[in-house]
């Protein structure tokens, strides 16, 4: 019984139910990033620049048995060893692009928090101020 109840204390804990939580909405926050940067961010980017994919690019390491097409895809089905730089460098700017996206997000979330209001100084009593505290109290003692 004594390890169950540990079990219990330790996944009703607020650390692993805000983990949980945490890995849950992640998921569906890396969505809602993928389609931002395949449907909206990617197209801009292509037109602009032109097409972003370089999956097409990679190096042969192997032989190339007969009847089998060149494309990457063919290549790897037919268990060619094939040396594939174009789909890293695809990866990586894509990567690039969404980390950029996700500072900005950030960036903007960051701005609409409200900031802590700053606490003014503390007042400081100089020894004119005692001397008019204390004619004050004398003369309201009279």
């Amino acid at each position: 019984m004594g390890m169950i109840q540990e079990f219990k204390d330790f996944a009703v804990k607020g650390n692993v139910i805000d983990l949980a939580v945490g890995v849950i909405i992640g998921g569906a926050f890396g969505k809602i990033v993928d389609s931002i940067v395949g449907d909206l961010i990617m197209p801009v980017v292509g037109a602009v620049v032109g097409k972003l994919d370089f999956s097409s690019m990679f190096v042969v390491l192997g032989t190339i048995p007969a009847g089998t097409a060149s494309t990457l895809s063919d290549l790897k089905k037919a268990g060619v060893p094939v040396f594939a730089y174009g789909s890293f460098i695809t990866v990586a700017v894509n990567f690039a692009i969404l980390a950029f996206i996700i500072f900005l997000m950030v960036k903007q979330i960051n701005r609409l928090k409200k900031e802590a209001p700053v606490a003014a100084p503390a007042p400081t009593v100089t020894a004119e101020d005692i001397l008019l505290l204390r004619e004050i109290r004398d003369s309201l003692k009279k």
